[in-house]
């Protein structure tokens, strides 16, 4: 695939957080860039969300969540059920270590930088 083709992709994001105001400002940024957004509040809306759809390539899940599993947790679940997928995990009270972090996945301390998360789905939308 060219790269034009890639640009006129729509690469489908899954923004899991259940701070609206932070939600709200994840799912902008990501859309003013031209990405498909889809959001969730909850570990557990976000499997259904997976189970569902075939079309998200990333989920950008915050670890501080209420819920059957936390954000840490639901990464981990992703990468067993849906490989491909690919993950950005943030928190502004937890800081991770390279091997806290699932395979291939990134990590952003709260605030983040909207360039850093930009640049974050840049390079895992591989485009």
């Amino acid at each position: 695939m060219n790269d034009a083709a890639k640009r006129d992709t729509k690469r489908t994001i899954l923004v899991v957080e259940d701070d609206y105001l932070q939600r709200l400002y994840a799912t902008g940024l990501i859309n003013h860039a031209g990405y498909d957004v889809i959001e969730a509040s909850s570990a557990d809306e976000a499997i259904a969300l997976l189970e569902a759809r075939n079309d998200i390539c990333i989920v950008f899940t915050d670890i501080e969540m209420p819920g059957s599993m936390d954000g840490l947790r639901l990464a981990r679940a992703i990468r067993d059920r849906w490989p491909p997928v690919e993950l950005i995990i943030t928190s502004g009270k937890h800081r991770l270590e390279a091997d806290q972090i699932p395979e291939r996945g990134k990590f952003l301390l709260k605030p983040y930088d909207a360039d850093a998360l930009l640049r974050a789905i840049k390079t895992l939308a591989h485009v």
